[in-house]
């Protein structure tokens, strides 16, 4: 990732979506694997040709002529509030206080029945503040006061906001709207009638990570924004019923993609699903759109599944703090995400009330 401004590097510190195809396989440094166009701020990753050219060339432009004619106002950033304290008793992962980025952890994330139930209690207690936070989306209020109820619900219950001080991430939760793809910093800014915003929610409780997000209506949405979400909502849910013992994990990228061709909306490459556990981030590098990479399910494995739809462009622009990530021409994009666990007959969702 790159600031526009001065062109330098920036070390990864992605969130509950990681980077692709290339993180296991390559020895090089993870910035190496992505290249920039000087003054536009692109993330674009160094993909194989497999994935590269005739994807981008069949799909990337697909509702372009729809976003040009939208009426709703790009977003900017707003003010950032100052750091939020997490009480000395509750534990906190180790990377907050290495204050470094850990990356993705070598090996998956495989449970003992012990850890299957912490996984469970995780991901109970994310599915309950991100239910909680969908029910304070309304016109007007601030996505910093989102993140303060989120903060506050989370610490209320002995857990740690798992982004906080993740990669130097300054908040507790994700709040993504319209054309933000992922990692959106809550700010000053008021959601306005009309917006669609992601939620991204993880929290670390007993030495565990439960890691979820949902896509939240703000007042009347149109049709094209309702549809969107309902799709990427589609895309998951089918993604999660074909996961079991032993099947590839290159199905679920293929499962999404179908579904989202059928909209002509584009899926999201750069950012991904991975193993979560003990760990925010693990193997494997779940892949949301068709590849031919390797691997498959094991029994009490738990990893997230994360797809982001685009109505355009699937282009991501990253802004100057390093974090927030847009849509390059502005069109809405959405996201769901669940932990799952893989059990013998199938998957079950951990983040789920």
């Amino acid at each position: 990732m790159v600031s526009a401004n001065a062109m330098c590097v920036v070390q990864p510190k992605i969130l509950s979506s990681l980077m692709g195809n290339c993180l296991r396989q390559s020895k090089q440094p993870a910035h190496q694997l992505f290249r920039y166009n000087p003054g536009s701020k692109h993330v674009s990753m160094q993909l194989s040709k497999r994935f590269s050219g005739l994807t981008n060339l069949l799909f990337n432009g697909r509702n372009a002529d729809k976003v040009l004619n939208t009426k709703r106002k790009r977003l900017r950033p707003g003010k950032i509030s100052p750091h939020r304290p997490v009480p000395d008793h509750i534990p906190m992962p180790p990377y907050v206080k290495s204050k470094k980025p850990p990356g993705i952890a070598s090996g998956p994330e495989v449970h003992d029945e012990k850890g299957i139930e912490c996984m469970r209690a995780s991901g109970r207690l994310a599915a309950q503040v991100l239910e909680f936070a969908g029910t304070l989306v309304k016109p007007g209020i601030k996505t910093d006061e989102i993140d303060q109820a989120v903060h506050q619900m989370i610490i209320d219950n002995g857990a740690y906001p798992s982004p906080l001080g993740y990669g130097g991430f300054p908040k507790s939760v994700c709040t993504s709207v319209n054309e933000c793809i992922c990692h959106g910093i809550p700010d000053s800014r008021a959601l306005e009638d009309g917006d669609i915003i992601n939620i991204d929610v993880t929290v670390y409780l007993n030495g565990y990570h439960g890691d979820t997000s949902a896509t939240f209506f703000c007042g009347d949405v149109d049709d094209e924004g309702r549809k969107l979400v309902q799709v990427t909502k589609e895309c998951l849910d089918k993604a999660i019923s074909i996961c079991a013992p032993g099947v590839e994990l290159k199905k679920i990228g293929k499962t999404i993609q179908e579904h989202a061709d059928k909209y002509r909306y584009g899926v999201v490459r750069q950012f991904v699903g991975h193993g979560v556990g003990r760990v925010f981030h693990a193997d494997p590098v779940v892949l949301h759109f068709r590849n031919n990479e390797s691997g498959r399910m094991v029994v009490n494995q738990t990893f997230t599944i994360e797809p982001m739809l685009t109505l355009g462009s699937f282009n991501p622009v990253m802004w100057d703090d390093n974090w927030t990530v847009v849509t390059e021409d502005g069109s809405l994009s959405a996201q769901f995400e669940h932990t799952i666990l893989i059990t013998e007959d199938g998957a079950e969702i951990l983040t789920r009330c």
